[in-house]
């Protein structure tokens, strides 16, 4: 049996042969979670669309795991541009209401992204 349980999000793919993530244990590690249509498999032209859908599969890829978005104990996201924070922020209330239960959260503005990124994100979680 492999240590490692793979996860993916249904539509959603790499470009490299990688996971979106894997839980090891009651750990979570992701790989680069993008902001891609699971309808389409695109990655929408706008920002925001991004910044929704890359939340959402946070959303799954915690599901899938066996746990919710309470486990998560650390995000790192990476933005093109600056303005992109005000959408992150907006998002990341919505998900993460609670002011006294939030992860951590480091975000870096990059040129690094490809395909027409203008945000990714990756996520370490512990679940119960």
């Amino acid at each position: 049996m492999p240590k490692r349980q793979i996860i993916e999000v249904p539509g959603v793919a790499h470009n490299a042969p990688i996971p979106m993530a894997v839980k090891i244990g009651n750990t979570v590690y992701s790989s680069g979670i993008i902001g891609a249509d699971p309808a389409t498999g695109e990655i929408p032209e706008d920002a925001a669309a991004q910044t929704q859908f890359m939340f959402q599969h946070i959303g799954t890829i915690m599901e899938q795991a066996g746990g919710s978005t309470a486990d998560i104990a650390h995000m790192t996201v990476y933005v093109k541009d600056n303005s992109t924070r005000q959408l992150i922020n907006a998002e990341w209330l919505k998900m993460f209401p609670d002011e006294n239960d939030r992860p951590a959260r480091h975000a870096i503005r990059t040129d690094e992204l490809q395909r027409g990124m203008l945000i990714q994100c990756e996520i370490v979680a512990v679940l119960d």
